[in-house]
């Protein structure tokens, strides 16, 4: 009796088929601690995607350690043939896994699509001696060894930015103290607490304490000043190096071509929808957004242009 009052209505056109559809669910794994860019991206995905209404339940789990490699694994082992299952990385993966000759690649997971771009700043505590970077890179110089930069883990963005600061200042960069953390709230805690000289990341995690006054920024790596800053590029202070940070996410091995699709769909509309244009804005994230073949082209292009820079940086041997 109930189905067939059910069909009736349905046929009568007063209730839409739509109202009985269920949304998907997702678990994103962000490979780091909490504080961190993947961090920050997983839960900004969990509150876009929830808000938007592309999935009913979105829920975060972080799994830190060693540039995202021990994530990574565990990714891959556990949750192969999940659709439900994501996995936020992206630059720093990709040095992670070569300089730690990690066992399992991006080659093992399904890549979905790159979300968002992010300038790198180079900061110091407010009660530091360096008012500029020329001042940091002259103290590089004196001794590369007396200056700790704080930054996310061993082969990642940030160091790869420190490796090419020191090469464009003629330091060699095998000789520079970088201290790798595998959290941004564990880097920014020993910056502020002056354990360090110097710290590089993100422009978004270090900026709630740049305006707050309790960090000097000192350069980006951008191509262009960040908006509503006055600390120059690398390039304006005479150092030949610009470098863009960037994010992605990844679906489980073994999905299917049909869950591959839907996922994808699903990203698309996380990308395009106004909740995560506004999370771009705030968090000055650029819209890469990218993703299929496209996607998976500049991949697989970023992971040998990523091995050459490591190379040449002492990073990874040959």
């Amino acid at each position: 009796m109930k189905t067939l009052l059910l069909g009736a209505i349905f046929a009568a056109g007063l209730v839409s088929t739509s109202a009985f559809a269920q949304t998907a669910s997702y678990e994103i794994m962000a490979p780091a601690s909490p504080g961190g860019g993947w961090d920050q991206t997983a839960r900004a995905m969990q509150n876009v995607m929830q808000e938007a209404k592309i999935a009913g339940d979105v829920q975060v789990v972080n799994v830190p350690g060693a540039g995202g490699t021990i994530g990574l694994a565990q990714f891959v082992s556990a949750k192969s043939g999940n659709p439900e299952a994501l996995l936020v990385g992206g630059y720093v993966m990709v040095g992670a896994i070569l300089t730690n000759n990690s066992p399992v690649s991006l080659d093992d997971v399904t890549p979905i699509a790159r979300l968002t771009g992010e300038t790198e700043a180079v900061v110091v505590p407010a009660a530091s001696p360096f008012q500029t970077i020329g001042d940091l890179v002259t103290a590089m110089k004196a001794d590369p060894g007396a200056v700790a930069i704080a930054g996310g883990s061993a082969g990642g963005t940030d160091h790869i930015a420190a490796g090419l600061i020191a090469q464009a200042a003629g330091v060699d960069p095998k000789l520079i103290n970088y201290i790798a953390f595998s959290g941004g709230g564990e880097a920014l805690a020993a910056i502020l607490g002056q354990q360090v000289a110097a710290g590089i990341s993100g422009y978004g995690e270090f900026e709630s304490q740049i305006k707050a006054g309790t960090l000097r920024l000192l350069a980006t790596t951008g191509d262009e000043k960040v908006p509503g800053t006055e600390a120059p590029t690398l390039k304006e202070a005479g150092l030949d190096v610009s470098l863009q940070n960037w994010r992605m996410v990844a679906a489980a091995p073994g999905i299917s071509a049909e869950q591959q699709a839907a996922i994808t769909a699903d990203m698309e509309k996380l990308s395009k929808s106004p909740e995560w244009q506004a999370v771009l804005e705030r968090n000055n994230w650029q819209d890469t957004f990218l993703a299929g073949d496209a996607f998976k082209t500049e991949l697989a292009k970023n992971v040998t242009d990523t091995k050459a820079v490591l190379t040449a940086i002492g990073l990874v041997q040959q």
